[in-house]
């Protein structure tokens, strides 16, 4: 699994409505995208639940390198390039992938928490991984994954929520679509 998110942040007075309208007409494209475990089309609003910015933010995992390198190098991404020029697209290398009730996710939940530069890094990772396996079995998370930046000694835990976001910490965001050609092939509890 491969973890993949720009964030455009857009200014203040920005009509949000031109991002609605953008992904209501296009957020079905890669619902069948070869390699794509799913793609969460997000948003955050300034002013609305403790946002302090207007942001258009799709976090992906990818199942496959393959199908990620076809988007970033092919005509996927070029929408957006086009649209907003090109930002920067992090990525994390997988860890572990949990799901829990099935459900329409409503809002999603991005932590990232830096690495100390010293100690064992298989106990931090592992913290990660059993917080994943909590958001999921007690928290009422939909699904949560774990990554890790290595250029930047980072985790990021990522989760999707129907309802509420009780017992996640960290930047809210709300789905206005959720494309999961390959959520299927994603595996519960699946460790890498």
């Amino acid at each position: 699994m491969h973890a993949l998110q720009y964030e455009i942040t857009l200014p203040a007075d920005y009509d949000m409505g031109v991002i609605r309208d953008r992904v209501a007409r296009r957020g079905q494209l890669l619902d069948d995208w070869d390699g794509l475990g799913l793609k969460a089309y997000l948003v955050r609003e300034r002013g609305l639940r403790g946002s302090p910015v207007n942001a258009y933010a799709p976090f992906y995992l990818w199942n496959t390198v393959e199908g990620m390198n076809a988007f970033l190098w092919g005509g996927g991404f070029q929408g957006v390039v086009d649209d907003f020029g090109r930002p920067p697209a992090r990525q994390w290398t997988g860890l572990a992938y949990e799901e829990g009730a099935l459900g329409q996710p409503r809002f999603a939940v991005r932590r990232r928490q830096q690495l100390a530069q010293d100690g064992p890094l298989a106990d931090r990772v592992g913290d990660a991984v059993g917080e994943a396996r909590r958001l999921t079995a007690e928290g009422g998370a939909l699904l949560a994954a774990v990554a890790v930046d290595t250029s930047r000694w980072e985790l990021v835990t990522f989760s999707l929520w129907e309802d509420g976001t009780a017992g996640a910490e960290g930047d809210l965001f709300e789905v206005l679509h959720l494309s999961a050609p390959g959520r299927d092939r994603m595996g519960r509890g699946r460790r890498w």
